[in-house]
């Protein structure tokens, strides 16, 4: 399901599309999916996170990290699951997130996706979003909206999973992604949320963020 690169990044075999930025997955996560959702400013005890595609887990760690001592509910959707070693190995490459990674990784290899990590709450629920969202009895206060590229993995951008996005949203509740692909843009507008284009990470021009309407 993995491929690696020489430089110890993964790709996955079925979208042929990395993991996370070649430029600092973990800085990017903390640029696009924390400030892009004005997290952690907006923590507090109950305060719910979702997101489209779990992937290495980094986006999970870096916001244990950010939580402190908030009691947090996270909830990821994600179609095919790494294996814990693949996992494993792909974190190596962050050295900060290293003490709750190992906390992660012990509870991942036992086959469990639900969890707690640190004050947080963790359920990862398997299987393609496009069948599993419209099912899921919550709302969130902030989406981290990271699957792979739309040019590559478009079902997970499409129109109608975006308006799902929106009708499992929080009043004032908000989304934050990497993509600025105009078409994701208007499905995201169309859904309800105020969409904004802002300056992205690294290499990456833009990068898209907004609000419940």
């Amino acid at each position: 399901m993995v491929d690696w690169r020489v430089d110890g990044v993964p790709v996955s075999r079925v979208f042929d599309d990395p993991y996370f930025s070649l430029q600092d997955g973990l800085a990017e996560t903390r640029h696009v999916f924390l400030a892009g959702n004005g997290l952690p400013g907006r923590f507090c005890d109950g305060f719910a996170v979702a997101e489209l595609g779990f992937g290495t887990g980094l986006n999970l760690l870096a916001t244990v990290i950010a939580a402190g001592s908030c009691a947090l509910r996270y909830t990821s959707f994600e179609a095919f699951p790494l294996a814990a070693g693949d996992m494993a190995r792909a974190l190596q490459a962050f050295p900060e997130v290293q003490e709750v990674a190992r906390q992660l990784l012990a509870v991942w290899a036992t086959g469990a996706r639900q969890f707690r990590l640190g004050g947080v709450e963790v359920e990862v629920i398997v299987g393609d979003a496009r069948a599993t969202l419209p099912g899921w009895g919550s709302l969130a206060d902030a989406w981290y909206l990271d699957g792979f590229s739309p040019a590559k993995n478009p079902e997970l951008w499409s129109a109608e999973l975006m308006a799902e996005v929106a009708q499992h949203t929080a009043a004032g509740g908000t989304f934050a992604t990497y993509t600025a692909a105009g078409h994701v843009r208007r499905a995201l507008a169309e859904a309800g949320f105020a969409v904004e284009r802002v300056q992205g990470h690294g290499r990456k021009r833009h990068m898209t963020l907004g609000r419940l309407a």
